[in-house]
C-alpha cells in the first residue's frame, strides 16, 4: 500500500521503481486538476501497471465519498467489486460456427448483421427454419439481466463465458462496458466517430481516458476522418445503386407500407429514425452532427426513389471529377460549389447522406451490408465534405506516382487537422492522459491536437547499471549511395560477430531494404553475415512476417543467433517487444522520414504552418525521430534487460535530431559515442556487452533503481523522486 500524495494506492509488487512513483504523482496531479496530461515514461519501466494502480485507487476514493453512508458495507478482506474487460471487433470475439471461419473483419460484420438484424429476428419468429444467431438470442433473453461477475476479462475469457452460458461475447462485452471500472480497447472506439457513436456514447464524463502508446495518435485521428475513393469504388457503387433500385421496386409491389413508414419517421427527424436496435447499428454516421440528427430530413431525399436518384447524380459528378489529366487540389467549399453548379446538389441534403443510406438499408432489410461498403464510403464522403469547411483538402490524382504510365485516378478526401477527431473526447471527458515511451518533444502534441494540458512531464530512467548504450555511427560526408550501403553491410557484419543472440535492424522503407539487401548479396556481405547468424526479413505480407518472427525467436532460443531486417513504421517497429536475448542490439539504418513528395503530406505541412505555426522541417524531424526512438526502444523492455542502440546515420548526431530524442535516451548518448567509425563502434559494443555479462542481482538495484516501502518513505528518497520528472 503506497501513499501517493495523500492517496492510498495498492501496488501489486514488493518493490517499485522510483520513476513509477514519480509517474503516479504526476498522474494524480493531472486528475486532481480535472484536466488533461501528456506524460513520457521510458520503455520497460512499468508504465501501464502504474497507470492502472493509481486510476483504480482514484476511482475507489471517489466512490467511497459518494457512498459515504454505506461505508459499513465494505468489510476488511471482502472481495473488491471490480470489473475490467477488453473489447474488440466481432472478428476477435465471435463464437458462431458459421461466422468464425471468415478471414476478414468486414465479412464477419456483414454475416453477423445478416443473423442478428431486428427484421431477421422477426422473420425467424415467424419461420423457425430461417438462419439466426442463437448466441445473440440467448444473450438478449438472459444475458442482460445477469451482470458479468467481478473480475478481469480478456478476449479469451469473454469467449469462454460466451461458450459456457451460450451468450454472444461481443454484445456481452458492449453491454458490460456500462458496468465496468476499466475498459481496454482500440483508439478507434473513441476517435473514429463512426464507431464511437455506437460503442462509447454511454461512458461517464468523469471517466479517465488513457491513450497508451500514443506517439502516433495524430495519425490515427487523421486516418479516422479521411476517405479515399478510386474508380473501382465508383464502379461498385454503380452496382450497389442498381441492386437497391431493384429492391425498392420489388418492395413497392409487395410491401409499400414499409416505405411509407420510413418516410414518416424521416419527417420526424433522424434521431427517431435511427433509434433502431443495437444490432442494426452496423453503419454509423461518420460525424457527430447533433443538430442534424434533430432535424427532419430534406424533402429531396425522403422517398427511396428520390434518394437513389440523388446518389446517382452525386456518383456521376464524382466520376466526372476523376476524369483528370493532371493533379487537382481544392477545398471542400470549392468542391461543393462545383457540385451545385454541375448537378444542382445543395449542401444540406449531402449532410444527411450517410444517415439516410443507413435508414434505407435498414428499411429494405439488406442482410449483408458488407456488399454495400462502396456506396457507404461515398455517402460518408458526402456527409464529411458538406460538414467540414476547414481542416480538410480534396486531392484528385490521375495516376499512382509509382506507375505514372497507368491511368488510375484516386480522390483523396484528406483530413489535415488531427484535433477534429479528438476534440469531442477532450470536451466530453474530464481527464484525458496521453502517454508513451517516445513522445519527445512533448510540446508539439498540445499544438497539433489543439488542447491545453495541466501536466506535461518527461521522466528519466533510474539505473543501478547503465543497461542501454546508444551510439551514432559517423562517416565521410561525400559517400556515394553504394558506399553507404556497403558501410551499412560492414557495420551489420561486424556487429553480428560480437553481439550475442538477436539483432534487429530497421530500414526507412521496404523499397530501400530490398535494394540494400540485393546490393549486399552482390557484394558478398550477406554470405558473410549468414556465417554468424541466421537472417530473417519482414515483408508487407502479415502472415509471412509472423512466420519470420516465430523462426527468428526460435533461432535466438536455440543459441544460433539471428538478425531480423525490418522497416520503421512497419508491424515490427510498433507492436513487437524484443525482450532480453531477442534484441541485444537494434540498428537504425537512415533517418525514417515520411515520403516527403506525397501531396497529402505537403497539404498537411502547409496547414500546420498556417494554423499552428509549426515549420515543415520541425514537423518532419519530429515525426522521423519519434519513429526512430520507437524502433530503438524495442531493445530495452525492463531494467534487467540490456541492449545496444545504434543510429547508423551521421545526421542523428546533429543537435536538431538529437534534441528530439526522448530524455531517457539523450541522457546516455554521450559525446564520446557520436560519429564513431565501424571499428570504434565494435570496441564500444564489446566493452558494453562484457560489462553487461557480469552477474546482476536484485540486491544491486535496491535503494537505487528499486525501492521497498520503507525506502520510499524516507525524505531523501522522496526528494530524489521529485527530480525524476521534468516539467514542461
Amino acid at each position: 500500500m503506497l501513499n501517493v500524495d495523500g492517496l492510498l494506492v495498492y501496488f501489486p509488487y514488493d518493490y517499485i521503481y522510483p520513476e513509477q512513483f514519480s509517474y503516479m504523482l504526476e498522474l494524480k496531479r493531472t486528475l486532481d486538476a480535472k484536466g488533461h496530461g501528456v506524460l513520457e515514461m521510458p520503455s520497460g519501466t512499468g508504465k501501464t501497471v502504474s497507470l492502472l494502480a493509481l486510476i483504480m485507487a482514484y476511482q475507489r476514493v471517489i466512490e467511497e465519498l459518494r457512498k459515504l453512508l454505506n461505508f459499513y458495507e465494505k468489510q476488511e478482506g471482502e472481495k473488491l467489486q471490480f470489473l475490467g474487460l477488453a473489447l474488440s471487433s466481432r472478428k476477435n470475439l465471435c463464437i458462431h460456427p458459421e461466422v468464425t471461419p471468415l478471414r476478414f473483419g468486414k465479412d464477419v460484420d456483414g454475416k453477423c448483421h445478416s443473423l442478428t438484424a431486428s427484421y431477421v429476428r422477426a422473420q425467424h419468429q415467424q419461420d423457425a427454419s430461417l438462419p439466426h444467431c442463437r448466441f445473440y438470442e440467448e444473450f438478449d433473453t438472459h444475458g442482460r439481466q445477469v451482470p458479468l461477475p467481478s473480475g478481469i476479462y480478456n478476449l479469451d475469457d469473454l469467449k469462454a463465458v460466451g461458450r459456457r452460458q451460450g451468450w454472444c461475447p461481443y454484445f456481452l462485452a458492449r453491454y458490460s462496458i456500462l458496468h465496468a471500472n476499466v475498459v481496454v480497447y482500440s483508439y478507434h472506439y473513441l476517435l473514429d466517430p463512426k464507431i464511437a457513436d455506437l460503442v462509447s456514447k454511454e461512458l461517464a464524463r468523469k471517466a479517465v481516458v488513457v491513450f497508451d502508446e500514443a506517439h502516433n495518435i495524430d495519425n490515427v485521428c487523421i486516418d479516422s476522418m479521411s476517405v479515399t475513393i478510386t474508380r473501382r469504388t465508383l464502379d461498385r457503387c454503380q452496382g450497389n445503386l442498381e441492386t437497391l433500385q431493384k429492391t425498392v421496386l420489388r418492395i413497392k409491389e409487395t410491401d409499400e407500407q414499409r416505405l411509407r413508414d420510413e418516410y414518416r419517421r424521416l419527417v420526424e427527424g433522424l434521431r427517431e429514425a435511427s433509434a433502431a436496435r443495437e444490432t442494426d447499428a452496423h453503419l454509423a454516421n461518420p460525424v457527430l452532427p447533433d443538430e442534424v440528427l434533430q432535424e427532419a430530413v430534406p424533402g429531396s431525399i425522403r422517398t427511396a426513389e428520390h434518394f437513389l436518384g440523388f446518389l446517382r447524380r452525386l456518383l456521376e459528378y464524382v466520376k466526372w471529377r476523376l476524369r483528370v489529366q493532371h493533379v487537382v487540389q481544392e477545398s471542400p467549399p470549392a468542391f461543393l460549389s462545383g457540385l451545385a453548379q454541375r448537378v444542382c446538389i445543395q449542401r444540406k441534403p449531402l449532410r444527411f447522406c450517410a444517415e439516410r443510406l443507413r435508414s434505407l438499408l435498414h428499411t429494405l432489410e439488406i442482410a449483408d451490408l458488407a456488399d454495400f461498403s462502396p456506396l457507404t464510403l461515398l455517402a460518408n464522403f458526402a456527409t464529411l465534405v458538406s460538414t467540414y469547411a476547414k481542416g480538410f483538402t480534396i486531392i484528385i490524382e490521375p495516376f499512382d506516382d509509382r506507375t505514372p504510365t497507368i491511368a488510375n485516378p484516386i480522390l483523396h478526401f484528406s483530413c489535415m487537422d488531427a484535433s477534429l477527431a479528438i476534440k469531442p473526447v477532450f470536451e466530453r471527458f474530464q481527464s484525458v492522459i496521453i502517454t508513451s515511451g517516445t513522445l519527445s518533444p512533448l510540446d508539439i502534441y498540445p499544438k497539433i491536437l489543439d488542447f491545453h494540458p495541466v501536466t506535461m512531464a518527461t521522466f528519466t530512467m533510474t539505473l543501478a547499471r547503465v543497461c542501454l548504450c546508444p551510439m551514432v555511427r559517423g562517416g565521410a560526408h561525400s559517400l556515394t549511395p553504394t558506399a553507404v550501403i556497403r558501410n551499412y553491410g560492414n557495420l551489420l557484419l561486424e556487429m553480428s560477430a560480437v553481439v550475442p543472440d538477436g539483432i534487429v535492424a530497421f530500414f526507412t522503407s521496404y523499397q530501400y531494404m530490398e535494394s540494400t539487401v540485393a546490393s549486399w548479396y552482390e557484394q558478398g556481405i550477406l554470405e558473410n553475415i549468414q556465417r554468424n547468424k541466421l537472417l530473417f526479413i519482414e515483408t508487407q505480407d502479415g502472415a509471412e512476417t509472423s512466420v519470420a518472427l516465430e523462426k527468428y525467436q526460435e533461432a535466438c532460443e536455440n543459441g544460433r543467433g539471428a538478425i531480423l531486417l525490418s522497416v520503421a513504421r512497419g508491424k515490427v517497429s510498433e507492436g513487437i517487444d524484443f525482450v532480453h536475448h531477442y534484441g541485444r542490439a537494434v540498428l537504425m539504418f537512415g533517418v525514417p522520414y515520411v515520403y516527403t513528395q506525397s501531396r497529402i503530406l505537403k497539404a498537411r505541412l502547409e496547414y500546420l504552418r498556417d494554423q499552428f505555426q509549426i515549420r515543415e522541417n520541425d514537423f518532419l524531424t519530429f515525426d522521423a525521430m519519434r519513429h526512430a526512438a520507437q524502433c530503438v526502444g524495442r531493445a530495452i523492455r525492463g531494467k534487467t534487460d540490456y541492449g545496444l542502440m545504434i543510429f547508423a546515420d551521421k545526421r542523428f548526431a546533429r543537435a536538431d535530431k538529437r534534441g528530439k530524442l526522448p530524455r531517457w535516451i539523450q541522457e546516455h548518448l554521450t559525446d564520446a559515442n557520436l560519429n564513431l567509425t565501424v571499428d570504434e563502434g565494435v570496441q564500444v559494443a564489446k566493452y558494453f556487452l562484457r560489462q553487461m555479462a557480469q552477474p546482476f542481482h536484485r540486491e544491486d538495484q535496491l535503494g537505487l533503481s528499486l525501492l521497498s516501502l520503507e525506502q520510499l518513505e524516507s525524505e531523501e528518497t522522496l526528494r530524489r523522486i521529485e527530480q525524476i520528472a521534468q516539467q514542461l
